[in-house]
């Protein structure tokens, strides 16, 4: 028995807005995010501006300095970035961590983040895996990242300390110490991962390793 027409059409019609609701969302809160970072300095400017000149009054309106602080703020982003790479702004940055390392809330906060931010760039193979790990028991597995190996004490067994990112947001999940002989290795990157678990398992690869083989606990690959 076919679904009602109206029925059908009003659940295809749902689920093509959903995305596109979702993607709304998130461009307006970053939007908003970055545009209210530089309002503080961008808006007195432009007041001022349509003062001294009438017929730009139009730049004090609300729009026009939501869309100059966004431009003003991702030029900064963009300049931030072009000075990180530069000896200068490396130079900076060092002078920059040394200074908050002083902070005692502060350099944890900015060290931790820091690293984790480093640890994702990385690519498979080099200096951290995307893996699979049994949880929250051992007949469902979830995909992570392991950020490092170390040893128990005592007996010497290869520990992974796997950061576990959450759907749909990956900023927020959780850390689990697991035995690197319980870790499944997998060939995917870094950004396939996050794409899995952004779309919520939508968009993945064709083929996942689930089961562990003998020789996987090799495979892990351990920061320097």
């Amino acid at each position: 028995m076919t679904a009602h027409p109206v029925r059908r059409y009003f659940v295809t019609g749902l689920l093509t807005l959903i995305p596109i609701w979702l993607t709304w969302v998130v461009f307006k809160f970053v939007f908003v995010l970055l545009s209210n970072s530089s309002q503080p300095v961008v808006a007195p400017v432009l007041r001022g501006v349509s003062r001294v000149h009438p017929a730009l009054e139009w730049l004090a309106s609300g729009w026009a300095m939501s869309a100059v602080a966004l431009a003003a703020t991702l030029g900064i982003i963009f300049g931030i970035g072009m000075l990180a790479h530069r000896v200068v702004g490396q130079r900076l940055l060092a002078w920059f961590e040394s200074w908050i390392q002083r902070i005692p809330l502060a350099n944890m906060i900015y060290g931790s983040s820091r690293k984790l931010l480093d640890i994702l760039q990385v690519q498979p193979g080099t200096t951290q895996r995307v893996v699979l790990i049994e949880f929250p028991h051992e007949n469902m597995k979830v995909v992570g990242l392991v950020t490092r190996t170390f040893q128990e004490d005592g007996t010497g067994r290869e520990l992974a300390a796997v950061y576990v990112p959450t759907t749909p947001n990956p900023t927020s999940g959780y850390l689990e110490i697991v035995p690197v002989d319980q870790i499944t290795p997998t060939d995917w990157s870094v950004d396939q991962a996050m794409t899995f678990i952004i779309s919520g398992g939508a968009v993945a690869p064709d083929t996942m390793p689930y089961s562990r083989r003998a020789t996987d606990a090799a495979d892990v690959t351990a920061p320097p």
